[in-house]
């Protein structure tokens, strides 16, 4: 952006009056700090469609690089659908739609919507037919109001041509009574006579404060559309490349077929493929699926592992109790890039098959949480306060002599990691301390966050440990004073009465 800086250097930066004049890069993975192996693996990966396993602690950016890396995907290019199936209501059909198609539906869609007439603009007949006219005064309101709010008379005349019944006997009237005019319609059948002298047919039908009009191109692709009514969007064609599935249970990461008390019942019930929802590998079909704490879905791990293999899954009922249980949709695609994420004291607990298979198709790495204290790497944690200000969207930009105070910062967080020389990497703490200045900022009315903010920050920003060892010298006696007098006699009770067994069987 003109008159914007690059952060290539600090001394290229402290030229500048506030973190507002620095360029925010475009690609979303030079937004990660550091982590310069694990950035140009996730490039790759971009373009081979490869899978990563992100290790290392907290904070250190591996859910910024999986939402990284799906920014750089191409969008996606297929719908999935579930149809109907006839002979089998408990085996619906699969639709796969590419974007030519799903465009060529979106474009009848929007001619079958017709034309919006406001109710003045139309036949006064249709408009009286549909309760939009009151034939008694001649003003128009909406078809709700059965009495009409300028003469305060019913707007369903009883008149020997009316039809006393309303809407209820409405369509046996018309067809034996042809100018029986029936108020309160919902849709009106009419004629009119084009240029060439031919007719056709135009619908007018209730919408709202507003009439629409069908003509008889809008009929016809609102009856292409109706051919297609026996089906269910899975999968949009316009989605979010990036789906998280972080905690997921069995269905949320499989899909599943909803119950239906009436057992799919056709006259009673829900449509089999109506109850199938996709699950997160289905959503994220061209896309990434990212699972921070992969160890922690256990055994759901060897489902993934299928799904990587076949590149489709299908979906079934998962509760045996369930109208849906006996319901199959087979072969729904799920050709996804796994970003999976771990704490290394987890990566044991990572099935081996599922890291068999991220080696043989991608990479595993172990994420930096701190890069050497240079000129370059200076001007990068400006970078990421200017990127903290506008994601936040609520604080004020920051003054450069600011951003030398959290430098500071993440040198001495680096050193208390056994870092030396060296900026931290644990950067989504640093953030929080920056949101803290930003609240201190606001709360002042500053135009920007200042040094004085930083350091009033870094007071609120602590962890509440370290708070209970300031006002009681140490954790343990911060408990001993938070427990109330009847916490403290049941605790008393116990020791006794353990005090006591121990001197019986002693």
């Amino acid at each position: 952006m003109k008159g914007k800086k690059a952060a290539e250097s600090w001394e290229n930066i402290k030229g500048i009056k506030s973190t507002e004049e620095i360029l925010i890069p475009s690609d979303p993975l030079d937004r990660v700090l550091g982590q310069e192996e694990a950035i140009h693996l996730a490039k790759i990966a971009a373009i081979q469609r490869r899978h990563l396993l992100l290790v290392g602690p907290p904070g250190t950016g591996k859910s910024m690089i999986a939402r990284a890396l799906s920014m750089n995907l191409p969008k996606p290019k297929q719908e999935i659908r579930v149809v109907k199936n006839p002979e089998n209501s408990e085996r619906p059909f699969l639709e796969i739609l590419d974007e030519s198609q799903v465009n060529d539906e979106d474009g009848i869609r929007a001619e079958s919507i017709g034309k919006l007439l406001d109710p003045e603009n139309a036949p006064r007949n249709v408009a009286e037919r549909l309760g939009y006219l009151c034939k008694s005064c001649g003003k128009y309101s909406l078809p709700a109001d059965v009495t009409c709010p300028f003469c305060n008379k019913s707007k369903i005349e009883m008149g020997p041509n009316s039809n006393p019944f309303g809407d209820l006997l409405s369509g046996m009237l018309e067809a034996a009574m042809p100018q029986v005019v029936v108020p309160g319609k919902e849709r009106v059948h009419t004629t009119r006579v084009l240029a060439d002298g031919s007719e056709e047919t135009v619908v007018f039908e209730r919408a709202g404060d507003y009439i629409r009009m069908l003509d008889s191109k809008a009929l016809t692709k609102r009856n292409q559309l109706n051919k297609k009514s026996n089906q269910k969007v899975l999968v949009k064609l316009n989605r979010d490349p990036f789906v998280l599935a972080t905690g997921a249970s069995e269905t949320e990461l499989l899909g599943d077929v909803r119950h239906d008390p009436y057992g799919g019942h056709d006259k009673l019930g829900t449509p089999a493929y109506e109850r199938v929802t996709a699950g997160s590998i289905h959503e994220a079909h061209e896309g990434v699926l990212f699972v921070d704490e992969i160890s922690h879905l256990g055994n759901l791990q060897r489902y993934i592992l299928t799904a990587m293999q076949e590149k489709k899954f299908p979906i079934v009922g998962h509760n045996p109790q369930s109208a849906g249980a006996s319901v199959k949709v087979d072969g729904v695609p799920c050709d996804f890039i796994l970003v999976a994420a771990c704490n290394i004291q987890d990566i044991e607990n990572i099935l081996s098959p599922l890291r068999s298979r991220i080696i043989g198709g991608g990479y595993e790495v172990l994420v930096d949480t701190a890069m050497p204290d240079n000129s370059r790497n200076r001007a990068k944690y400006a970078q990421f306060v200017a990127q903290e200000v506008m994601m936040d969207g609520h604080i004020p930009h920051a003054t450069i002599e600011a951003v030398e105070l959290i430098i500071a910062e993440g040198r001495a967080r680096a050193k208390s990691d056994s870092q030396n020389n060296s900026l931290t990497l644990r950067l989504r703490e640093l953030g929080g301390l920056i949101r803290a200045a930003g609240d201190v900022a606001v709360m002042e009315g500053a135009p920007l966050i200042t040094e004085e903010h930083i350091k009033e920050a870094r007071k609120r920003a602590r962890p509440v440990e370290d708070q209970i060892r300031e006002r009681y010298g140490s954790y343990m006696k911060g408990v001993s004073k938070d427990v109330s007098s009847a916490q403290k006699e049941r605790s008393n009770y116990y020791f006794e009465n353990e005090h006591l067994d121990d001197q019986m069987f002693n």
